[in-house]
């Protein structure tokens, strides 16, 4: 970090020197969240020079011409494909991250059910607690299952002492600490059971969405096992140095909630006004650059490495594991000084590496080199390593 005394006295080119050399030896040096770094916009460079905003409803026109709407429509259809949507009922758009995209679709669920109750899993992404509080819904937190999925006995018996309330059920594909999947068919065939008419399912997929659909065995997750909104992160699978998310949902929901707006000449059916339409043309750009079968393929390199990682930190007797599909390896809480130099996300007393698109196997032997010199140096060293 920076000394403020110290950098008082830089010119302003100067810090911006500083800076930057401090973002790359940060970049250099992470394992631990869910980033991909492995992007080249350069080509988009000349976009910057344009006050690109993305004004209202990407699906509708607008009298403000100088936005992506076209290509935030491409991305929209990408992932409405990909999440089996049905091709005459799909809606979205293109939000500032993930926090935002679930935010959306608790905020369509509460309008179609003003009276519902909320029941997510205490795995679930810190923002839900915040929406929910937004919102002012009322909610219970459902247990997790030892890998971070949801509790199903636990979901079931509390959406029975609650049957006659209508339920929105929030769940994840891809919890933050391990990458748990929730199963969106199984929550639905609870619902069915408990004859349950009223509900609502948006799935919170911002790390796994993007490649959900690539995942063998299939685990449901998408519109056809039953969601009715999915939101993903734009930034962490696909990358970007601008965050973004993706909300998809049906089209026939959001006609629910549209308003006219005649100062820009357009619907308001998102969160935010004014939305940053260069978010939308880096994913349009990044999606055509690959091609479906190139996020296929980056999502088989990163289970690769995982599986390379996790068996590195087993020769080592580190108890390392992975949930089905994951390119998240957990393990045990490691020194301090092993989270800093690496950034690894840690809770409680568990640590995990994610292997994004952009790890390698190099990567992952010097972070298996370090624990291997740690763990050799506290075993000749009786007061154990701090």
């Amino acid at each position: 970090m920076f000394d403020m005394a110290e950098v008082a006295n830089l010119s302003n080119q100067q810090q911006l020197h500083r800076l930057l050399r401090q973002l790359k030896q940060s970049s250099d040096l992470f394992l631990g969240y869910p980033v991909a770094k492995d992007f080249d916009y350069s080509e988009l460079y000349a976009f910057l020079d344009y006050p690109i905003n993305n004004l209202g409803d990407p699906y509708e026109d607008s009298t403000y011409k100088v936005q992506t709407h076209d290509m935030e429509r491409e991305v929209i259809d990408t992932f409405a494909k990909l999440f089996r949507a049905n091709p005459k009922d799909y809606w979205g758009y293109i939000t500032n991250g993930g926090s935002e995209s679930n935010l959306y679709g608790l905020y369509i669920a509460r309008e179609l059910y003003p009276k519902a109750m909320v029941y997510s899993s205490e795995s679930t992404h810190y923002s839900v607690k915040k929406n929910i509080h937004l919102l002012n819904i009322p909610s219970i937190v459902i247990r997790s299952q030892e890998n971070g999925e949801i509790d199903y006995e636990d979901l079931e018996s509390m959406l029975r002492f609650n049957r006659h309330k209508p339920a929105i059920i929030l769940t994840t594909f891809g919890t933050t600490m391990k990458e748990a999947k929730d199963d969106v068919a199984r929550v639905k065939g609870i619902l069915k059971k408990l004859a349950i008419q009223d509900h609502y399912i948006h799935c919170d997929a911002a790390l796994s969405g993007s490649f959900g659909a690539f995942i063998e065995p299939h685990i449901p997750f998408d519109f056809q096992d039953g969601a009715d909104s999915i939101s993903i992160s734009g930034h962490k699978f696909i990358g970007s140095p601008i965050p973004s998310g993706v909300i998809v949902t049906k089209r026939s929901l959001r006609d629910r909630i549209a308003k006219g707006v005649s100062y820009i000449g357009t619907l308001d059916t998102t969160i935010s006004g004014s939305r940053n339409g260069h978010s939308a043309l880096f994913l349009w750009y990044a999606i055509k650059k690959m091609g479906l079968e190139g996020l296929k393929k980056r999502y088989l390199h990163s289970l690769e490495v995982a599986q390379y990682c996790k068996n590195e930190l087993l020769k080592l007797g580190i108890p390392a594991w992975t949930n089905e599909g994951a390119i998240t390896v957990v393990f045990p809480k490691v020194s301090e000084n092993i989270k800093e130099k690496w950034q690894l996300a840690t809770e409680e007393e568990v640590t995990h590496v994610i292997c994004m698109p952009n790890v390698t196997r190099k990567q992952i032997d010097e972070f298996v080199s370090d624990l291997a010199y740690e763990m050799e140096a506290a075993e000749n060293d009786p007061r154990g390593c701090k």
